[in-house]
């Protein structure tokens, strides 16, 4: 099976709003946190679905281990 790949553009569209799925990138990994009990109207913490939450992730006590636990679904390219 093929990776996807996603653009910035493409993964804003995984904003989790109106029955959308949830997609974040960290560290250039696209996961999806569709029905994530931390994921609360789209945003985890401030951050919103559909971004790319590096900067977030490293900065929080817990760092992209947490995302460990996430299904993966593509990457970011830029």
């Amino acid at each position: 099976m093929t990776e996807r790949t996603f653009t910035r553009e493409e993964l804003a569209k995984f904003d989790g709003e109106d029955g959308r799925e949830a997609y974040v990138a960290v560290n250039g990994v696209v996961y999806d946190m569709t029905g994530n009990p931390h994921v609360k109207a789209s945003a985890h913490h401030g951050n919103l679905a559909g971004q790319d939450i590096t900067e977030a992730i490293m900065r929080s006590g817990h760092g992209d281990k947490v995302m460990a636990h996430l299904k993966v679904v593509g990457k970011l390219v830029d």
